[in-house]
């Protein structure tokens, strides 16, 4: 067979694991990780390696990737991204037409959420990019005002009324955009919790030949 997202959508297995890390992670309290969250890392994965100039083939893979990549959740936290790339090889290593694809996608599933692994994929750089740069009022499941001023996670998430990313292939650079109601939190809490994703962005981005850049409310920040 040859992967598809929309074959992957339908897979049961998938759905299963999917759900599971849904009903895990709410369990927690954690940020949306389910079918919303997914859909956009899905579309902005394959948005930027359209972008980019990647193949079709190649905009699929970033798809899938970005479909897939949380789905290990459900089996711990802490390796969640290894369960999900053993997970997919499990599913499609001995169904899929084409092995090397395969290991592509297992490779950006298993290199999205640790920069401690070296980027050696355009596929991977895009699926980072894309899924560490989603953070949005959206994503908050507990929307009381008490969670929201005890959690902040969830209140930085809840201040983000808007959330823009742009590819400027002439400029060679990948903007992150947002719109961050201070009324919720500060830019200093927005940088407390994302630094670190927004280094892993940057990581990418050079990977890929461009800049990264981060906009808060109209402000160039990075």
């Amino acid at each position: 067979m040859q992967l598809t997202l929309q074959e992957i959508k339908k897979d049961p297995r998938i759905n299963s694991f999917i759900s599971q890390t849904d009903k895990y992670l709410r369990s927690l309290s954690y940020t949306d990780h389910g079918k919303r969250h997914l859909d956009i890392v899905s579309d902005r994965s394959k948005k930027i390696a359209r972008e980019l100039g990647l193949s079709k083939r190649e905009q699929e893979m970033a798809a899938i990737a970005g479909w897939c990549h949380d789905m290990g959740n459900f089996l711990g936290r802490t390796q969640h991204h290894y369960w999900a790339a053993m997970l997919f090889s499990q599913c499609f290593i001995n169904e899929a037409d084409n092995s090397d694809e395969v290991s592509k996608i297992i490779q950006a599933i298993v290199s999205h959420d640790k920069d401690d692994l070296s980027i050696v994929d355009k596929i991977t750089a895009c699926l980072i990019i894309a899924d560490k740069s989603d953070v949005h009022r959206s994503r908050v499941i507990n929307k009381s005002v008490k969670n929201i001023q005890n959690d902040i996670h969830d209140r930085v998430n809840y201040a983000v009324t808007d959330n823009n990313l742009t590819v400027n292939k002439k400029n060679k650079t990948i903007t992150l955009a947002l719109k961050l109601d201070t009324k919720f939190t500060s830019i200093m809490d927005y940088f407390s919790i994302f630094v670190g994703r927004m280094n892993y962005c940057q990581t990418a981005a050079i990977f890929l030949k461009y800049e990264f850049h981060l906009k808060i409310n109209n402000t160039k920040l990075a």
